[in-house]
């Protein structure tokens, strides 16, 4: 058995919710500083797993920690969950539900994977020391308009 098989055991046992929380993030993106449902989500799995969990950061991040051990150790992890004022035209069942606003950016599987991550070390406590998690808003500034 591979060292990591049972991480790869536990992802195919949770990978119809991770799923699912990946297709809810999509189909309701949020643009920089408003991403106000997506900071609850991220925020109310995160307490579920029994992080302690800070809210409003810079008006809309999500910062969650974990303790364990003794260690005084310390790793940070982060994503981003803003979306981009782009009108999704892809026909997915999950689509965009908010007209000119979607992640096309890729942020929806990058909060997903930070997500999945936090169940995961929650669950198996598999770390001595302080993890810090990091769910960043805003990160898609625009930096120029289009010209007339």
């Amino acid at each position: 058995m591979s060292r990591h098989q049972h991480i790869l055991a536990w992802l195919n046992d949770v990978a119809s919710d991770l799923h699912a929380i990946r297709h809810d993030i999509h189909a309701h993106p949020e643009l920089g500083f408003e991403e106000s449902r997506t900071s609850a989500l991220v925020a109310r799995l995160l307490e579920e797993w029994g992080y302690e969990v800070h809210t409003g950061i810079g008006k809309t991040g999500v910062v969650g920690v974990l303790r364990n051990g003794s260690s005084t150790r310390r790793l940070g992890l982060r994503a981003d969950m803003d979306a981009l004022p782009i009108h999704e035209a892809t026909g997915a069942a999950y689509s965009s539900q908010h007209q000119g606003c979607m992640h096309a950016c890729g942020h929806d599987g990058h909060t997903t994977m930070l997500l999945g991550a936090a169940r995961y070390l929650a669950a198996t406590r598999q770390f001595d020391g302080t993890l810090t998690l990091i769910f960043r808003k805003g990160s898609i500034i625009p930096t120029f308009q289009a010209s007339t």
